[in-house]
């Protein structure tokens, strides 16, 4: 039985969602206190920063170009470090992701990997139930007491010297619709990180770990600034050392590759690396020059980690974070693994030439998506790191040359063709019908998809229509074609996933919701935010 659905916590924090007897293990008292502290002090600010994200948004929507700060130079040019790395993530050169499902925590844990990153952001649909259910899993797989049992009765439980720990809070944008203050929903990553802190702190610290975190989405050092006085505050509200809470920041916005060293600088007692983001990389490139028609990207499946901006990007931030002693993460692998041979020959062949590639830019370690992936990447890292090493931190690449703005915005050579811009309709139509059905994590086309393969499959046609682009074929871009295409491509989805799939799920609802979002004239900043609203 559920409680009933409204529940007043204190005289301004209220909690909406449902609640299951066995929430309570996780909405403590203690819990809702400190949430409510939390979003006291600090949601104020993330308001005003969402504000001058908003702001400088404008001013290059307006002509500006994203530059290095020439206030910040001090900065950039003062040799200094971070505060130091513990030891269980000094060695990360594999690491897997996916959401906080049972079972999914399980093998991640147990695969052949040295870091597991719990996601709460992109590839959690953050239903109320999925939220709450995530983080008793956690708490479960901190304990070591966590299993799973198939409907077919096979039995999932952890080996020994699982991989490490680390969580993914959502991003400073996503709210939290079931717990309001003021009336006001909250943000969500405020609820990620206070309940996964409380109910994991010590014991993580009992057992030689600690509070370790991922951080999406930051778009300036400021943001940065924000998060490590909520650690900060945290740490000295539970009388913990200075720098026990360690986070691993996402480069995977175009403005924030122009702060890291900044947002080194700002974290430094908190920070331990940052990560090559590179699909919602692609993404913000996409939304943040969306009114340059000189930047515009062409088909998704053409923009690889070799093109000249996403070359430059992986370099700076491997360079920057040496210099600093922070670790440099590389990108995703989402390919899943199939039943053909033949297939997989070649996915293999894809994966291990892409980790090659970071590992001998100098990167420390790399993502995959499926625990198939995990023993290529860790052979092609285990032969870079120098035996007795854990990672590349040597490696400053002092003889680069010096990476500039133009670099970083270079244009991008490729087709946009009719069958990339159908393969987008596709990709972003079966993702957005699985999100607002509650699940972020999706296998389409021998890919694992999230949240930002989908962002970039609706705004480049959307960029695409916005500048009277035309496909290879001559055909241009309009919204007249879009929704031929749409109506078109919803018959061979259709026809792929069979009549039973298709009349039991929403893709009505996902088709409606796409055509809005690629047609609107103002780019709709998030899918997930109007996706949200239907979740």
């Amino acid at each position: 039985m559920s409680a009933p659905a409204q529940t007043h916590c204190s005289s301004r924090l209220t909690i909406t969602g449902q609640m299951r007897p066995e929430y309570s293990d996780i909405l403590t008292p203690e819990a809702v206190q400190l949430v409510t502290e939390l979003v006291e002090r600090f949601a104020p600010q993330r308001d005003e920063l969402l504000g001058q994200r908003a702001a400088r948004q404008a001013r290059i929507d307006g002509g500006e170009l994203p530059d290095f700060l020439p206030e910040t130079a001090h900065i950039r040019q003062a040799n200094w470090t971070i505060r130091g790395i513990p030891s269980d993530l000094q060695d990360r050169r594999v690491e897997i992701t996916g959401p906080v499902d049972r079972k999914m925590i399980i093998n991640a844990l147990n695969a052949n990997v040295k870091v597991f990153m719990a996601d709460f952001e992109d590839s959690l649909a953050p239903a109320w139930d999925k939220v709450m259910e995530g983080q008793l899993n956690l708490r479960d797989a901190v304990n070591g007491t966590i299993d799973f049992t198939s409907p077919e009765g096979k039995r999932y439980q952890l080996k020994a010297n699982p991989a490490v720990l680390i969580c993914r809070v959502r991003g400073l944008h996503l709210p939290e619709k079931h717990v309001t203050y003021d009336g006001k929903p909250i943000p969500g990553g405020l609820l990620d990180f206070a309940l996964y802190f409380l109910h994991n702190h010590k014991a993580l610290l009992a057992k030689g770990s600690g509070p370790y975190f991922y951080l999406p989405k930051l778009q300036s050092h400021l943001e940065g600034r924000w998060w490590s006085e909520v650690f900060a505050w945290t740490e000295d509200r539970f009388n913990l050392a200075r720098g026990t809470i360690k986070a691993t920041v996402l480069i995977e916005t175009l403005p924030a590759v122009f702060e890291m060293d900044e947002l080194l600088y700002q974290m430094k007692d908190h920070i331990v690396a940052l990560n090559c983001g590179r699909w919602d990389y692609i993404f913000s490139y996409i939304k943040t020059l969306k009114n340059h028609p000189d930047r515009v990207l062409p088909d998704r499946q053409s923009v690889t980690m070799d093109k000249p901006f996403l070359s430059a990007y992986s370099r700076l931030l491997i360079k920057t974070c040496h210099k600093r002693g922070a670790m440099a993460m590389g990108g995703m692998a989402a390919f899943i693994p199939t039943k053909d041979p033949s297939v997989n020959e070649e996915v293999f062949a894809k994966v291990r030439a892409d980790k090659e590639r970071e590992a001998r830019n100098g990167h420390d370690g790399t993502w995959v998506a499926h625990p198939g992936l995990a023993d290529t990447a860790m052979t092609v890292f285990n032969s870079a790191i120098p035996a007795g090493s854990t990672n590349q931190l040597h490696v400053l690449r002092e003889d680069d040359a010096p990476i500039t703005a133009a670099d970083l915005l270079a244009p991008c050579e490729g087709e946009r063709t009719e069958a990339g811009m159908r393969t987008n309709i596709r990709i972003a139509l079966q993702y957005i019908e699985a999100w607002i059905g509650g699940n972020g994590c999706v296998p389409i086309y021998n890919l694992m998809e999230d949240a930002a393969t989908a962002e970039i499959s609706r705004t480049s046609i959307w960029q695409w229509i916005r500048h009277g682009k035309t496909l290879a074929n001559g055909q241009p871009v309009t919204k007249a074609l879009f929704r031929q295409m749409l109506s078109e491509e919803q018959e061979v989805v259709k026809k792929e996933l069979g009549d039973a799939r298709w009349q039991s799920g929403r893709f009505s609802e996902a088709a409606a919701l796409m055509e809005e979002i690629t047609c609107a004239d103002t780019l709709v900043d998030f899918l997930t935010l109007p996706g949200y609203e239907r979740l």
